[in-house]
């Protein structure tokens, strides 16, 4: 299913796999060859500082790295909010959601301070193998909706899955106050 791209995908209450349990996926790409994405609501209680500190002052609230996924854990890929239009190159900066795209750690964090406002780091991704995202979906497992270019940057990621689906219309608004424990209901 071509066209999750820069949209959000959004646990159902269905998803019983515990690595995306209530997450929020940022979609950064989707095509025939599979799909992969950035889970934007799991923290870890490490500080950006330890591992990057050249990034650490320019780090979004919470400056933690968030775990991205479940795949390849010790890769980092790393979210900017940028200025409408960072004056950046393409190999330093990709957009994937208005002035929300995937920046290059490698880059000279003094010269891109000028037009980033908040970078966000992930530790490991969401991936999908061919048509593996289009049956999760077809099967009630993932809510696809538009994304905002402050989802990537929350300052209040606990809270992103209520947030995000309290923001659709009806009947999607509804699941922003499903239980976490439906027997507790």
């Amino acid at each position: 299913m071509p066209g999750t791209r820069g949209r959000l995908l959004v646990a159902t209450p269905l998803l019983s796999d515990p690595n995306f349990d209530r997450t929020v996926v940022l979609m950064l790409e989707d095509s025939d060859e599979g799909a992969l994405g950035l889970v934007l609501n799991r923290p870890s209680p490490l500080d950006v500082g330890e591992p990057l500190p050249d990034w650490a002052d320019l780090s979004a609230e919470p400056p933690v790295v968030f775990v991205g996924g479940p795949v390849s854990r010790n890769s980092v890929i790393a979210l900017a909010h940028c200025a409408d239009d960072p004056e950046l190159s393409e190999e330093t900066w990709t957009a994937v959601v208005g002035s929300v795209g995937v920046l290059d750690l490698t880059a000279d964090a003094a010269l891109v301070r000028t037009v980033v406002d908040g970078v966000r780091v992930f530790a490991g991704y969401a991936g999908w193998g061919s048509e593996q995202l289009t049956a999760e979906i077809d099967e009630g497992a993932w809510f696809v909706v538009d994304a905002l270019p402050g989802d990537a940057v929350t300052d209040d990621p606990e809270h992103l899955w209520r947030d995000v689906l309290g923001r659709q219309p009806e009947p999607l608004r509804r699941f922003a106050n499903y239980p976490a424990d439906i027997t507790a209901n």
